[in-house]
């Protein structure tokens, strides 16, 4: 695996490098486009940013529009698929994938639309919902597009990981220069590590919370708080420890830890072992991630014995007046 990480590498430079040299190459939209990606492979936290970063541009008049590529999809679609149109979601999670979903159910006012070919989704955006500016979410490798703002996640942990397959990096810490700014998880002195380590001028933090926990069925209801609550925590996301850890400092008793690959779809035999390990560790609830709970929608849930909620997590940009009034110049 170590041989391969340079012969990757390079493939992934070579590729930047040579829209470097051919601009007219990318292909542009009328809208300004805003890209949120990463260099490291999942679990960076860009369906947050990008919703609120969705967010932000509705209270500031303007009309978003989410473009997806909808990884790791159940059912794939030619063309450009419609999840939401800002008023309702249109699609299931097995077609649309786990977030453009989470984006969808959670910014009723954002159209949301997956393609693997993202220029074609901006234009139909424009024509046929009026969109003003575009998110691209996952877009720092989709270097074909071209974009007005480029904000790249780091984790100060990427400083010192490998490129795939011998490491989580999809690139070398060299692409990071391509970034507009950088968005740190992390404090202060973090956010300024990386960003000199990474020769990029403008950084911003990122700071995540968890919200209250919500039921799947009726789905989003809140789920009402019971003291000294048992739970079983479940994820299928790339840094599970992370969940394990957010709901345990939310105050539940987390009795079991069951961890799945990312994006895994879940089936009747995982949700019975859940429920079967719920049962054997005297659970009260079944908690998982806000991701996972789309993909368990795709489960007949029927009627069942135990209390399946999420944590629903929301990030801020820090320091957000600094960070809206530098987004504000480039738009």
């Amino acid at each position: 695996m170590k041989l391969l990480a340079p012969a990757y590498a390079r493939a992934a430079a070579w590729r930047r490098a040579w829209y470097d040299r051919h601009p007219e190459a990318r292909r542009k939209l009328s809208a300004p486009v805003i890209s949120v990606g990463n260099l490291a492979a999942g679990g960076s936290g860009k369906t947050p940013v990008v919703a609120a970063l969705a967010r932000w541009l509705v209270a500031e008049g303007r009309r978003p529009a989410i473009l997806s590529r909808g990884y790791a999809r159940r059912q794939a679609a030619d063309g450009v698929l419609v999840v939401s149109d800002g008023s309702k979601v249109l699609e299931p999670v097995s077609r649309s994938g786990d977030e453009p979903q989470m984006l969808a159910r959670s910014l009723p006012q954002v159209p949301v639309l997956v393609s693997p070919d993202r220029y074609l989704a901006g234009r139909l955006a424009e024509r046929q919902f009026g969109c003003t500016v575009h998110l691209l979410d996952d877009g720092f490798q989709h270097v074909a597009l071209e974009r007005d703002v480029d904000l790249l996640l780091v984790a100060p942990a990427d400083l010192d990981d490998a490129v795939i397959p011998a490491g989580r990096l999809r690139e070398s810490l060299d692409a990071a220069r391509a970034a507009d700014a950088l968005l740190v998880s992390g404090g202060d002195e973090e956010a300024a590590i990386v960003a000199a380590k990474l020769g990029v001028a403008a950084a911003f933090r990122i700071v995540a919370s968890y919200g209250a926990p919500r039921l799947l069925e009726p789905f989003g209801s809140l789920l009402p708080r019971m003291a000294g609550a048992r739970a079983l925590a479940v994820a299928g996301i790339a840094r599970p420890q992370r969940f394990f850890a957010a709901a345990r400092a939310q105050g539940w008793d987390v009795v079991k830890e069951l961890a799945f690959r990312d994006h895994h779809w879940f089936d009747a035999s995982d949700l019975k072992r859940m429920l079967a390990t719920a049962r054997a560790a005297n659970a009260d609830v079944i908690l998982t991630t806000e991701k996972d709970a789309m993909r368990l929608l795709d489960l007949p849930l029927g009627p069942i014995p135990r209390t399946f909620a999420f944590l629903p997590m929301t990030v801020s940009i820090e320091p957000a007046a600094a960070f809206h009034e530098w987004v504000r110049a480039r738009l």
